[in-house]
């Protein structure tokens, strides 16, 4: 189970992050603007009709994978997203990449590796109590709120993206919870159970917020801005309602040490990302 679990969320990755990477094209022909004109205007793109497959994919991968395995585990995975959206964005874009960029994907990737090795994620029930629904509820959608207040009290486009990526990454995590609890009703009950648990719809409502912000996150700036913010947000709170919610674990004690390296691991391969990539040649065709 658990294998399947870490198969279907590296698809969902690399789904997430092609479809990410297509939206990025497409927003980036854009005039400034955002909300439903946006996603208007963003429709009759071709590359956004990819980017949505791809979106798409990604939360069937997401399902499949949450069946089968921990929150704390599965979210995480999907920080694999960053490298694989920055490696397809390069001929997306017609970008060259130096060995800087290599390495720090390198250093990410293996830095994941180290700290769910030592974590090792494991345990937790199918649902949670609305006593545990509650204040992840407050706490999550507050946090959605402050991202869009303070996006909107920043004219830099770094900070602007940063933050609507932040926001869509704790709109993401919400979604992923929501998902595993209505996902664990139908493994349990069946079609009519799905369809009659409130956190089937409101992981739809979770995710139509959490696309547009990201949406909107990718029109305020690049994606090196956007993407470490989406991907490290939306893992790290992934592994916080996991344990809250589902009563998941991860390993600690001595295991503390490998988990602190991998993540400072982590953090110095996206920091090096985020100043590698915009620098990156254009390709002279």
């Amino acid at each position: 189970m658990v294998v399947l679990a870490v198969l279907f969320a590296v698809l969902g990755a690399v789904s997430n992050a092609t479809g990410t990477a297509f939206q990025r094209k497409a927003a980036a022909t854009l005039p400034g603007g955002g909300g439903l004109r946006l996603l208007r205007a963003l429709a009759r793109r071709p590359a956004w009709a990819v980017g949505i497959a791809g979106v798409v994919g990604a939360a069937v991968f997401q399902a499949l994978a949450l069946v089968n395995g921990p929150m704390a585990l599965v979210q995480p995975l999907f920080m694999l997203e960053l490298p694989f959206a920055l490696l397809i964005a390069v001929p997306l874009l017609h970008r060259r990449p130096g060995p800087e960029g290599w390495w720090a994907i390198a250093v990410v990737v293996a830095g994941l590796a180290i700290l769910l090795g030592s974590a090792a994620p494991s345990g937790g029930r199918e649902q949670a109590s609305m006593q545990r629904w509650i204040p992840a509820l407050a706490l999550t959608v507050g946090a959605i709120a402050g991202a869009v207040l303070l996006e909107r009290s920043s004219s830099s486009p770094l900070f602007r993206a940063a933050a609507l990526a932040s926001g869509a990454a704790v709109g993401n995590a919400l979604t992923a919870a929501l998902m595993k609890s209505a996902t664990g009703r139908l493994a349990d009950a069946g079609l009519p159970a799905f369809l009659t648990t409130w956190q089937t719809y409101g992981f739809a409502l979770a995710g139509i917020a959490a696309l547009m912000l990201l949406e909107n996150a990718l029109q305020a700036g690049p994606l090196v801005a956007s993407q470490p913010a989406l991907t490290i947000g939306d893992a790290a709170v992934s592994l916080l309602l996991g344990v809250a919610l589902f009563g998941e674990s991860v390993r600690t004690g001595w295991w503390l040490l490998p988990e602190v390296l991998g993540a400072g691991l982590i953090a110095w391969g996206v920091v090096r990302l985020t100043r590698v990539v915009p620098h990156l040649a254009d390709v002279v065709h």
